[in-house]
């Protein structure tokens, strides 16, 4: 299994830390760097900036939402980063949600699946040097009814774009199997995700007419270790509060993916009462329902035999890439825990 972390380039509350982060977890051996967006800073600056200060690790977009560009301005931005980075860059893209779609961009979160799909197809379009020419329902390049005809970038891309989408409903996960490099998935309770995930993925595959190793399963959860038990009680219940926020306070009122994801691998009547608390302001009355197996489900939060294990089980159920987020109080912290979990992860690999 190969390792990788995601990153907000304004974490850490320095800039300057961040980017240390990055190229000391390059000499930790780490292979992929991932760069959030959500709401806080962009993706490609950073990356362009952690290209300079890298040599060997892949980075990647995780992830740019789609519909807040354009498609071909996604595919510039992809094969600038490739070309300055010598071929390290992975592009990551997804739907987003409606709060920030709609909240922040002011941009119609209607029809995810298709613009996800036309947008795959244009940036490979771009990616592959020809002409741009597309007619599709949520995109016309060019634009019908004038007089510009298709042109094509006057940079070529030097080097091969894999393309990851982050998915977790069915028929995201459908299309990513069908269309994409890679998956970039969360919420994931390895017991549960042959029928949860991998299902709707290996229909996408069988759509597309290709197998399992033609994807690239990243999946990500934090990464903490606990001395004894009584140290890892207290991590749990922390991380309650923030289980609780992604059950009830994430998307918008009517649409939250990662409770779908939950509900869908056995929990769908705490999520419900999770979010119903959360959205009435109840926000430790909604900690407290969460319970231990939710998150030690869905973390790799434990003792450090505990967190082998169950990294063994994440290898056994498909996963190829770990992506790891290193619990810490400060830069050295995270960087010990980080470099102590891929050990871990090259071990369970190498006992494959």
């Amino acid at each position: 299994m190969r390792t990788a972390t995601t990153i907000e380039a304004s974490g850490l509350g320095s800039w300057r830390q961040q980017a240390d982060f990055v190229a000391e977890a390059e000499k930790l051996g780490l292979d992929i760097c991932w760069v959030a967006e959500a709401w806080g800073s962009d993706a490609p600056s950073a990356l362009g900036y952690y290209a300079a200060r890298t040599e060997r690790m892949l980075l990647g977009s995780g992830v740019m939402q789609v519909g807040t560009r354009t498609p071909v301005s996604l595919a510039q931005t992809a094969i600038t980063l490739s070309n300055l980075s010598q071929g390290r860059f992975l592009l990551g893209l997804g739907p987003s949600g409606p709060q920030v779609m709609e909240g922040l961009h002011g941009v119609p979160f209607a029809r995810p699946l298709a613009r996800v799909r036309e947008t795959v197809e244009i940036v490979r379009q771009v990616i592959g040097g020809g002409k741009i020419d597309h007619s599709g329902d949520e995109y016309r390049i060019p634009l019908p009814g004038g007089d510009a005809v298709p042109m094509k970038l006057s940079m070529r891309a030097e080097h091969p774009v894999p393309v990851y989408l982050a998915a977790l409903s069915p028929a995201m996960l459908r299309l990513t199997g069908e269309v994409a490099d890679g998956w970039l998935g969360t919420s994931f309770v390895p017991e549960g995700a042959a029928d949860a995930y991998f299902a709707p993925l290996d229909e996408g595959l069988a759509r597309g007419g290709r197998a399992r190793a033609d994807l690239d399963v990243c999946q990500g959860a934090e990464v903490a270790f606990a001395p004894d038990e009584e140290a890892l009680g207290a991590m749990v219940v922390g991380r309650k509060k923030e289980l609780a926020f992604s059950l009830g306070g994430m998307g918008s009122a009517s649409t939250n993916f990662y409770n779908r994801a939950y509900s869908r691998q056995g929990w769908a009547d705490v999520a419900a009462e999770v979010r119903e608390r959360w959205q009435a302001g109840d926000r430790d009355g909604a900690a407290a329902l969460v319970t231990d197996d939710m998150v030690l489900a869905t973390t790799l939060i434990g003792t450090e035999s505990m967190v082998r294990e169950r990294l063994r089980v994440w290898r056994d159920a498909g996963v190829d890439t770990v992506r790891l987020y290193p619990a810490g109080a400060d830069l050295a912290a995270r960087l010990d825990t980080l470099g102590r979990a891929i050990e871990l992860v090259h071990e369970a690999g190498e006992r494959a």
